[in-house]
């Protein structure tokens, strides 16, 4: 293996690019083997640095998203029993509904997945350098209470409102008090048109209207966001027993705890 000359090392460190020392000594010893030229040699170390740069800043979107990392597309189980509409899966993971600014609701029963797939997306919008926020909708609920307290609400809408996609998990199962259901109409209203969201969802779009405190905005607001969102639907069995601890013949025996036996008060002398 190549050492690094320490004055190249430096030059690059004061550049801010000393993550290309990583891999300099493989990348020299490939550009022997395959004779290439200085150009072609700085292209791909260029080229190295970009794609780590690019790694990274779409960890930072995605942590800031709150977006479990165990939940890629690359790390969906195949075994799942879930049907789904795979060409239309293709189609919204191309992220054209961003640009289009259209919205998907991921309808189904509960455990087939539908977490999974919206923060998936998510996983590959911050790829695609999009900024995303993944919230359960009675948590971002709660949040939008509790801000009207500290006079925080607005700032709090504005970045629900301008995020390029808001993930909005588990909504439509509790019946909203008007405060919330205002809530609701104002971030469809404000976000139908100008940015994209991802909704999950147990209830079809038909039932959300009873789930409003007042039926007009319901209305208003559910019939702005199904008429421009891309409805995706799974069914199948519940993956989450699958999930559930189990005892395998791997596993080493507990340990049993010496006994020890209580200790008594001593009894007093009289």
């Amino acid at each position: 293996m190549r050492t690094i000359h320490p004055e190249l090392l430096s030059a690059l460190k004061r550049l801010r690019l000393g993550r290309i020392a990583d891999t300099l000594p493989e990348r020299l010893v490939l550009a022997e083997k395959q004779e290439m030229s200085y150009e072609d040699l700085l292209l791909l170390l260029i080229t190295d640095e970009i794609t780590r740069r690019d790694s990274s800043a779409a960890q930072r979107r995605a942590q800031a998203a709150d977006l479990d990392p165990k939940m890629r597309f690359e790390l969906f189980d195949k075994t799942a029993k879930v049907s789904l509409d795979k060409r239309l899966l293709n189609e919204i993971a191309s992220l054209r509904f961003i640009q289009a600014q259209r919205h998907i609701v991921i309808l189904g029963p509960v455990g087939v997945g539908k977490t999974f797939i919206a923060t998936a997306l998510g996983h590959v919008a911050c790829q695609h350098g999009y900024n995303v926020k993944f919230i359960r909708a009675d948590a971002m609920l709660r949040d939008l209470k509790r801000s009207r307290f500290d006079n925080s609400r607005d700032a709090m809408m504005i970045e629900l409102i301008t995020v390029d996609l808001l993930i909005l998990d588990d909504f439509a199962i509790e019946t909203m008090s008007k405060e919330e259901s205002k809530d609701i109409y104002q971030l469809f209203l404000e976000r139908t048109g100008s940015a994209s969201m991802i909704i999950t969802s147990n209830r079809d779009t038909s039932e959300w209207l009873a789930m409003f405190d007042d039926m007009l905005l319901a209305q208003s607001a559910v019939d702005r966001f199904k008429n421009n969102a891309y409805d995706f639907v799974m069914d199948g069995e519940s993956y989450r027993p699958k999930l559930k601890p189990k005892l395998t013949a791997d596993d080493p025996p507990p340990k049993t705890p010496a006994f020890k036996p209580p200790r008594h008060p001593r009894s007093r002398r009289r």
